[in-house]
C-alpha cells in the first residue's frame, strides 16, 4: 500500500508540474530566424492556439509547415514516439502529417533559446480546417470521426515504444486523482459539487470494469480541433487529415473513442444521443468489448471534468491565453451535454448503438401483482397517432389520456411501449417524449396488489412508491393503502389496494428515477431500461410495434415509379395531420411550411364531415344534374372579375392548364404560345411544354416544341435587370417574340404567365409588365391565361387573385392546388365567348371534374376561408412574415432576399450579395438542418436556392416566430 500511495503521489506531482508550465515564449522573428537556420525554409508566420505549446504556421509558397516547439521538460522519447507512430499510420494509408527533418538530418531538435530550453519540430502542414468553431455539424461527420478514431486504434495495436510510457495529464487512468486535486480551482461551491458529484457517479461504473479494459498506445485527442475537414461541391465535410500526436499513450483502447465523443458534444445541439453515431461507426471498424463499451461514457464524463479543470488550471497560470479562455465555455458545454442523460441510459443507448441488446427480464418466479385481474381478459386502450379515439385536435386538451381511460371499464389498460399522440408538442425543436415507458390501468376500487417479489418499499408519498427488489425497481401510483416507508416484503405479501386508476412502471437500474415517456429517439435505451410489466401484471399491454419505415420505403420504391420523388432522403412517415403540422408515428409533429394544397390545415373537421356526408349521398360525373356542380360554379363567379361568366371543372392544375391552352387555341385559331421562362405549369404535355423551370426539368430549355415561345423571366432580383422600374427593359423581348411572329405570319394564341413567380419564391413581376404584355398579345388576337394555381385564392394576403397585384384583368383564369384542400379540384373560368369557341371541336370531359363530393368540399372550403378569417390571416400574419424574414436579410449576408407578400414567400440564399452567387448546397443544407428542428421546408428556383414557403393558411404568428428562429439559428451556427 505505501508504494502505490508513493507512485499516485509521484505522478500527480508530475501532472501538476506539467500542466503548471505556460506555453513557450517564441516571438515571430525567432521562430523565422529558427527556420531559416535549421531548416532553411524561408516565408510568412502566422501563430497556431495551443494549450501548452507553441505552434507557428509558416507558408513558403512552394508549401506550408507547422514549427512546434514545447519545453524540454518533455522527454525526447516521447516527441520520437509521435514520429513514429505518424509513420505507422502514414504506412497505413491513414491521413497525417510528415515530419521534416532539419539540415542535420534531425527531426528532433532541443535549442536553448533566450534560457528557454525547448524541443523543436517541423511538420507538414495539412491543408483544411478543424470543425471547433461550426457548432452544429451532421450525422454524416460524426460517423465520419468514429470511423477515423477506429482505424487510428486499429492501426496502433501493435506498435509499442518507450517514449508511450510517459505521465499524461490527460490519461484517463489519471483523472480521479488530478479531477480531486483540482476540484480547487472551481471558486462557485454549486459548479464545484455538480463536479463532484458527477465524478463519484463516473467512479461507481468505471471501478468494477478498469481491469478488464484493454490497453494499447492511442492518439487520445481524435477531436474537432485535431481534425481538418474541406467542405465539397455539396458542402459536405470531408476528412482531410489528422494532427496533434501531443497527447499520444499508452493506455485504455477506448479512452480514444471517449475523447472523441467528448470533443463532439460541443457541437450535438445539448443531445448527447446524437454521438452515438460515432459509436457505431467505431464498432463497425474496431469491435470494442462489452467492458470497454459500458466504461465508455463515465470515461467521457470524466474526459468532460478534466477539460473543465484544466482549463481552469491553466487559465490561472496563463491568463493572457486567448486560446484557453476561447474553449472554456466550449468545455462547460461538453460537460454539460455529457450530464444530459443519466449514466445508465447512456450505457444501455451505447450498447445498443454497438449491436448489443441487453437482457430482458425473467418474471418466471414472480407472484402477480394484481392476483384477482391477472388471466382476466381487458380493454387495450389505443392512444396511438392513429387511434380512432384522437379526432380534431381533441388530444390537445390536457388530461385527454386519463378521461378515454376513465370512461373505459375495468379492466382497463393503456399500452406500455406507444408512442402516445396526446404528448406531443408544437413549435419546439426537441422532440416530445411520446413513448410510454409504463402502463396506466382502470381498475375497480379495493382491487389488491401484492408484491410480485421480496423488496423493500420506499414512499413517495401517501399514494405512490416504488418496490426495490434485487433485480429491479417497482414504480406504483394510486395505492389507495401503501405499505410504511421503508417496510420489508416478501413476496405475495399486500401492497395495499388500489384506487380506481394504477400507473405501473419497471426499472431495472436503481440508480434512476425513471420518467414514464421518451422522446423516440431514446426510447429503446428507456424501453431496455424500462421493460414492460405485463410478465407481472399477466395482461396483454404491450402496444404492437410499429411499421418499419425504411421497410415500407423500399417496398415504395419497388412498386412507386422513381419519377415521383419523395421529400427528404431518409424522409419521417407522415401518417396524420392538424391545423399547420404534419405528425408522425412516433408523434412528433412538425410544422408544415411548403404545404399549399391543405389551405385551411390538415384534418379539418369540416373537410371529413362534408366529404362523409356527401359519399353517403351521391358521387358521380357532372354530366349528370345536381345542385353542387351549379352552386360551386356561382360562388366561384362571384370571386372573378366582371364580364367572367363561365366555369369548367377539372381536376388539378395540370389540368386547368392545358385545357387553358385549348381554349386559346379555338378562340384565337393559331398554336403558338408566349409563355415566361423559370415558370412550371404542369405535367401533360402540352403543360410541360410551356413550363421551363429547370429545377422540375433540366431539360426545360432545350425540349420546347416549335408553337412554345419563352419569353425572358422577368426576374426583378437576379434576372438582367433589376428593380421595380425594369419592366420596359424585360418588355423588350415580349417585342422580339412577338415580332419574329409577325414576320412568320402566324397567329398568335396568348400568353400564359404567373402573375407572381411562384417557383422563383414569390417574386413580384415588375409593375407594369403584365398590362403592357397583355395588351401587346390581344392587339394580335390572343388571349391572356393568368396560372392562379400556387399563388391565386387570398394566399398573397393583399390580393385574392395574383393578378390584381399586377392591376389586369385576364382572359383566363386557371387554379387548383387549395381550392379542394387537397381534394382533387381545379378549374378554368373565363368568358362566354372563350368557352364557347372550344365546341367546334367536340364537347369537354373531365371524369371526376366537378363531381358533388368535389364541390360539396370546394364549397365548404370557401365558407371556412371566410368564417375562420383565413384570408385576413394571410394579410396580416404574412406582414408580419415578411418583416422577421426581411429581419434576417439584414443580418445574414447569406440570406439575400425576402420575396413574395401573404403566405407565398421566398427566403432565397446567396453566396455573395453583389454577384448573387446562388447558394444551392447551403440551401440544401438548411433545409435538411430544419427537418431535424422539426420544420418541413423545400428549396425552389431554377438553382434550388429558394426556401418556398407556403404553408397552410391557418399558421400563426407563434409558428412564424418558431420558423424563423430555426433559419436564424442555423445560419448562425453556419450551413
Amino acid at each position: 500500500m505505501p508504494t502505490r500511495l508513493h507512485d499516485a503521489a509521484t505522478v500527480l506531482r508530475q501532472i501538476t508540474e506539467r500542466v503548471s508550465l505556460p506555453a513557450p515564449c517564441l516571438a515571430l522573428s525567432q521562430a523565422r530566424e529558427l527556420l531559416s537556420e535549421h531548416y532553411g525554409l524561408c516565408g510568412e508566420l502566422q501563430p497556431l492556439g495551443s494549450q501548452q505549446d507553441l505552434n507557428v504556421l509558416m507558408d513558403t509558397g512552394q508549401g506550408k509547415f507547422v514549427l512546434k516547439a514545447c519545453h524540454a521538460s518533455y522527454a525526447e522519447p516521447e516527441l520520437h514516439a509521435q514520429h513514429a507512430a505518424l509513420g505507422v499510420l502514414r504506412d497505413q494509408g491513414l491521413p497525417v502529417p510528415s515530419v521534416v527533418a532539419a539540415k542535420t538530418g534531425n527531426t528532433l531538435l532541443t535549442l536553448d533559446i533566450e534560457g528557454q530550453a525547448l524541443r523543436v519540430r517541423v511538420l507538414e502542414y495539412l491543408q483544411g480546417q478543424p470543425l471547433t468553431r461550426c457548432g452544429w455539424l451532421p450525422a454524416p461527420v460524426i460517423q465520419a470521426m468514429g470511423t477515423l478514431c477506429a482505424q487510428v486504434d486499429r492501426a496502433l495495436a501493435d506498435f509499442d515504444h518507450e517514449g508511450l510510457a510517459r505521465t499524461l495529464q490527460w490519461d484517463p487512468r489519471h483523472a480521479p486523482a488530478l479531477i480531486d486535486r483540482l476540484l480547487a480551482q472551481v471558486e462557485d461551491p454549486r459548479l464545484r459539487g455538480r463536479l463532484s458529484e458527477a465524478a463519484r457517479a463516473a467512479a461507481i461504473r468505471l471501478s468494477p470494469l478498469m481491469k478488464q479494459l484493454p490497453i494499447q498506445a492511442v492518439h487520445l485527442d481524435i477531436t474537432d480541433d485535431n481534425t481538418v475537414w474541406a467542405q465539397d461541391a455539396q458542402r459536405q465535410w470531408q476528412l482531410q487529415g489528422l494532427i496533434d500526436f501531443g497527447d499520444l499513450v499508452r493506455t485504455w483502447r477506448v479512452a480514444d473513442l471517449s475523447v472523441t465523443c467528448a470533443a463532439l458534444l460541443h457541437h450535438a445541439d445539448g443531445d448527447p444521443f446524437r454521438v452515438l453515431a460515432a459509436v457505431s461507426a467505431y464498432q463497425a471498424v474496431n469491435p470494442l468489448t462489452e467492458a470497454e463499451l459500458r466504461a465508455l461514457w463515465p470515461l467521457v464524463v470524466n474526459r468532460a471534468i478534466v477539460l473543465v479543470l484544466s482549463s481552469a488550471q491553466q487559465q490561472a497560470i496563463d491568463p493572457g491565453n486567448q486560446y484557453i479562455r476561447d474553449n472554456a465555455a466550449h468545455e462547460w458545454q461538453i460537460f454539460e451535454t455529457a450530464q444530459a442523460a443519466p449514466l445508465a441510459l447512456m450505457e444501455v443507448a451505447i450498447l445498443q448503438a454497438a449491436g448489443s441488446a441487453p437482457s430482458a427480464p425473467c418474471f418466471v418466479d414472480c407472484a402477480p401483482l394484481l392476483p384477482t385481474v391477472a388471466g382476466h381478459p381487458v380493454a387495450r386502450l389505443d392512444l396511438g397517432v392513429l387511434s380512432v379515439h384522437c379526432d380534431a385536435g381533441n388530444w390537445e386538451v390536457p388530461g385527454f389520456d386519463q378521461r378515454l381511460l376513465a370512461a373505459q371499464s375495468a379492466p382497463a389498460c393503456t399500452l406500455h411501449g406507444q408512442y402516445r399522440l396526446s404528448q406531443t408538442h408544437i413549435d419546439r425543436s426537441e422532440e416530445p417524449a411520446t413513448c410510454a415507458l409504463g402502463v396506466e390501468l382502470k381498475l375497480e376500487p379495493g382491487t389488491a396488489v401484492q408484491a410480485p417479489q421480496d423488496g423493500t418499499w420506499r414512499s413517495v408519498d401517501e399514494q405512490s412508491g416504488y418496490l426495490r427488489s434485487s433485480s429491479w425497481d417497482l414504480w406504483l401510483t394510486g395505492l389507495a393503502q401503501a405499505p410504511a416507508d421503508g417496510q420489508w416484503l416478501r413476496k405475495g405479501d399486500a401492497l395495499g389496494n388500489s384506487g380506481e386508476r394504477l400507473s405501473v412502471q419497471l426499472c431495472l437500474d436503481s440508480s434512476l428515477e425513471p420518467p414514464f415517456f421518451a422522446a423516440p429517439s431514446r426510447a429503446p435505451a428507456w424501453l431496455a431500461l424500462c421493460p414492460s410489466p405485463a410478465g407481472l401484471l399477466r395482461l396483454d399491454c404491450n402496444a404492437d410495434a410499429l411499421p418499419d419505415p425504411h421497410a415500407l420505403l423500399a417496398r415504395r420504391g419497388a412498386s412507386f415509379a422513381r419519377s415521383q420523388k419523395h421529400y427528404y432522403l431518409d424522409p419521417p412517415q407522415i401518417e396524420r395531420g392538424w391545423r399547420n403540422y404534419l405528425i408522425d408515428l412516433q408523434g412528433r409533429s412538425y410544422l408544415d411550411m411548403l404545404n399549399n394544397v391543405a389551405v385551411l390545415g390538415h384534418g379539418h373537421p369540416r373537410m371529413a364531415a362534408e366529404s362523409a356526408r356527401q359519399w353517403s349521398l351521391l358521387n358521380t360525373n357532372s354530366r349528370f344534374h345536381y345542385a353542387a356542380v351549379t352552386e360551386f360554379s356561382e360562388r366561384l363567379l362571384a370571386l372573378a372579375p366582371d364580364g367572367f361568366d363561365r366555369v369548367f371543372m377539372v381536376n388539378s392544375g395540370t389540368e386547368a392548364n392545358d385545357l387553358a391552352i385549348r381554349l386559346a387555341w379555338a378562340y384565337s385559331g393559331g398554336r403558338d404560345m408566349l409563355s415566361v421562362l423559370e415558370a412550371y405549369h404542369g405535367w401533360s404535355v402540352a403543360t410541360d411544354a410551356i413550363s421551363t423551370s429547370i429545377a422540375d426539368n433540366p431539360q426545360a430549355l432545350e425540349t420546347r416544341p416549335a408553337w412554345v415561345h419563352p419569353v425572358e423571366a422577368p426576374n426583378t432580383f437576379r434576372g438582367r435587370f433589376r428593380g421595380p422600374d425594369s419592366a420596359a427593359d424585360y418588355l423588350r423581348d415580349v417585342d422580339n417574340r412577338l415580332a419574329e411572329l409577325d414576320a412568320s405570319r402566324r397567329q398568335l394564341a396568348g400568353i400564359i404567365c404567373e402573375p407572381v413567380y411562384g417557383n422563383a419564391g414569390g417574386i413580384a413581376l415588375p409593375p407594369g409588365y403584365l398590362q403592357a404584355a397583355y395588351a401587346k398579345v390581344r392587339a394580335r388576337g390572343g388571349v391572356c391565361i393568368a396560372d392562379e394555381v400556387q399563388v391565386g385564392y387570398g394566399r398573397l394576403g393583399e390580393h385574392f387573385w395574383g393578378f390584381e397585384e399586377q392591376g389586369v384583368v385576364p382572359d383566363i383564369i386557371t387554379m387548383a392546388k387549395g381550392m379542394g384542400n387537397g381534394q382533387p379540384l381545379g378549374v378554368v373560368i373565363t368568358r362566354r365567348e372563350i368557352a364557347e369557341a372550344l365546341e367546334a371541336e367536340g364537347y369537354f370531359f373531365s371524369s371526376a371534374g366537378g363531381s358533388p363530393v368535389s364541390c360539396r368540399i370546394g364549397m365548404a372550403v370557401l365558407d371556412v376561408l371566410q368564417q375562420e378569417g383565413l384570408w385576413d390571416n394571410a394579410r396580416e400574419t404574412g406582414r408580419y412574415f415578411k418583416a422577421r424574414l426581411q429581419a434576417l436579410v439584414d443580418k445574414h449576408p447569406l440570406a439575400g432576399a425576402a420575396h413574395g407578400s401573404g403566405f407565398y414567400l421566398g427566403l432565397e440564399l446567396v453566396r455573395d450579395r453583389d454577384t448573387l452567387e446562388p447558394a444551392t448546397e447551403e440551401t440544401m443544407v438548411l433545409c435538411n438542418r430544419l427537418r431535424e428542428l422539426g420544420i418541413f421546408m423545400q428549396p425552389t428556383g431554377d438553382y434550388l436556392n429558394i426556401l418556398k414557403i407556403k404553408p397552410p393558411m391557418c399558421t400563426t404568428r407563434a409558428s412564424v416566430d418558431y420558423f424563423v428562429d430555426c433559419i436564424d439559428r442555423v445560419l448562425s451556427q453556419g450551413v
